[in-house]
């Protein structure tokens, strides 16, 4: 098939365009993913008996592909960007699929390593389409709505998990099965139904460093960092310490997903109208008080509704981490989107790798000191916020640059 130049694209119908297909593979990997987040903690807790060291090693292994996201640079020299993108997804979803048939810490570190190379080549390669497939002036509105439209998918899934888990006895098996197909079946749709999209600026296929992106860099590996925490420990602490049961930790997914299809839109044009540094400034602003509320939980006491409420509110604070994508986009040269995007996959994941495992045995001795890190690594997240200009663009990277202007390497 020959492929299709972007500027041609648009006198495609509708449901053969580059961006009904970004929001389509949107979709299809939280059906997976958050289906396989949500059962997770209970699963390992349930069927083997994790305890918090079980599950930082768990997380470990699962941020490895991650760590090797820069092979994706080798990938790109026999395969295109967008298949690439759906052989990841249909990954994921085998894996996802078949995770309640290896109730083991063998079976489950390498069920989680197969669903994890899904989804880390996945979204490296996907967060370089969409930069490079999405217009600057439109980037953080579609990038938006890209976010509600993926929750409100994972959306109807979670209902019919909390309304049928103990009404019909659902099992983990039967939840991972279906959710994995699901993703399964529109990989397959996009595969068959939509062209190949050509860019018109062919991305270099070599590993790429650049100065003058240190500070995109040192922000990816912050939040790397900082992120692992939120993932490991903080629906790990709900089912620990509350006791939390798969409908109820399914719940609070169900409002993490309604907030995001509200919210994400209107972060989008915040974005948009008040700049990456400030968005991200008030993000880690956000993070701050929430992480030292988090260890709060457990330093004074402070009960269950307060910790599902921080939970919520972390995870919306993420949603405005798409600053960071648009950020990069208005800076980078055409050609660098995709090596970049595997090269910061690769440094958002250097302590993704080491911190779960590390923080699992800190967790043991005392949970609270986890997120009093975590509160410390948001603070230094907004130090480096406030170094980005209000209008970022090639050679003015940081507001350092009206000192020095960065070199082109």
């Amino acid at each position: 098939m020959t492929p299709i130049q972007l500027a041609d694209a648009q006198s495609l119908p509708i449901w053969r365009r580059p961006v009904t297909l970004l929001f389509l593979m949107a979709i299809a990997m939280p059906l997976s993913f958050a289906t396989w987040s949500a059962l997770l903690n209970n699963f390992v807790i349930e069927a083997a008996q994790f305890d918090g060291s079980d599950i930082g090693w768990l997380h470990t292994v699962r941020e490895i592909p991650g760590f090797l996201a820069i092979g994706v640079i080798l990938v790109l020299f026999v395969m295109r960007e967008q298949v690439l993108a759906l052989v990841s997804l249909a990954l994921l979803g085998v894996a996802t699929g078949v995770t309640a048939w290896f109730p083991t810490m063998g079976g489950l570190l390498t069920i989680t390593l197969l669903s994890s190379i899904g989804f880390h080549y996945y979204e490296t390669v996907n967060q370089s389409l969409q930069l490079q497939w999405l217009p600057k002036d439109r980037a953080p509105q579609i990038l938006g709505l890209m976010i509600a439209a993926g929750s409100a998918a994972t959306l109807v899934a979670y209902v019919l998990i909390v309304m049928t888990w103990q009404a019909l006895e659902l099992s983990y098996n039967f939840v991972y099965l279906v959710s994995g197909s699901l993703t399964l079946i529109i990989v397959a749709y996009c595969a068959l139904a939509f062209p190949q999209f050509e860019s018109p600026n062919p991305q270099v296929k070599k590993f790429i460093l650049r100065r003058r992106y240190w500070l995109y860099y040192a922000l990816q590996f912050m939040a790397g960092a900082r992120r692992q925490i939120f993932v490991v420990f903080a629906g790990f602490m709900m089912v620990e310490r509350f006791g939390f049961e798969v409908h109820h930790v399914t719940g609070l997914y169900l409002i993490n997903l309604v907030a995001n299809m509200l919210i994400a839109p209107v972060f989008g044009r915040v974005v948009h109208r008040y700049g990456e540094r400030n968005s991200l400034a008030f993000e880690y602003i956000g993070l701050v008080i929430v992480f030292l509320l988090y260890g709060g939980v457990y330093w004074f006491g402070w009960g269950v509704v307060l910790a599902a409420t921080l939970y919520v509110l972390d995870h919306i604070f993420f949603a405005l981490a798409l600053a960071l994508k648009t950020y990069f986009q208005k800076i980078a040269d055409p050609g660098d989107i995709a090596p970049t995007a595997a090269v910061a996959f690769t440094i958002n994941h250097i302590a993704a790798v080491v911190l779960p495992a590390l923080l699992g045995y800190l967790w043991l001795v005392s949970p609270g000191a986890v997120f009093g890190l975590a509160a410390a690594m948001a603070s230094v997240s907004l130090g480096l916020a406030l170094l980005i200009p209000r209008h970022p663009e090639p050679g003015n990277e940081t507001v350092f640059s009206v000192l020095a202007p960065a070199p082109a390497e």
